[in-house]
């Protein structure tokens, strides 16, 4: 699988960003899915996962309430949108597969989101 994260920018505290991850190969479909933040000097975290089919999702207590992962199969496509954001949601993001699923795909390029107080 490989993956492209697309959606980043720079956005003022308390605006709203939609991520994109472009998935190529059939395994994206079967795979419990994520999407993950380093910010500078930080280790790589995640920040929401939704299984397989899409019918169940959890996300980390600093995003929740405010960020929504979805997917589209068909289209072999993952989501995130991050409405009220907040400088420290400040990072480089990520699309891979869910730690659950206890393998990581070679990771993209991933998507520069900049929060401005």
């Amino acid at each position: 699988v490989q993956l492209v994260e697309s959606g980043g920018g720079l956005v003022q505290a308390g605006g709203s960003l939609r991520l994109s991850c472009a998935a190529s190969g059939s395994a994206f479909r079967r795979n419990a899915m994520g999407w993950y933040r380093q910010a500078p000097g930080q280790q790589r975290e995640l920040v929401a996962g939704i299984t397989s089919g899409g019918g169940r999702t959890n996300y980390a207590d600093s995003v929740k309430g405010r960020f929504t992962i979805s997917r589209d199969n068909a289209k072999n496509t993952m989501s995130l949108q991050m409405n009220s954001l907040k400088p420290e949601d400040t990072a480089v993001y990520y699309c891979n597969a869910d730690p659950s699923t206890g393998y990581l795909f070679p990771w993209g390029q991933g998507t520069q989101v900049t929060v401005s107080s």
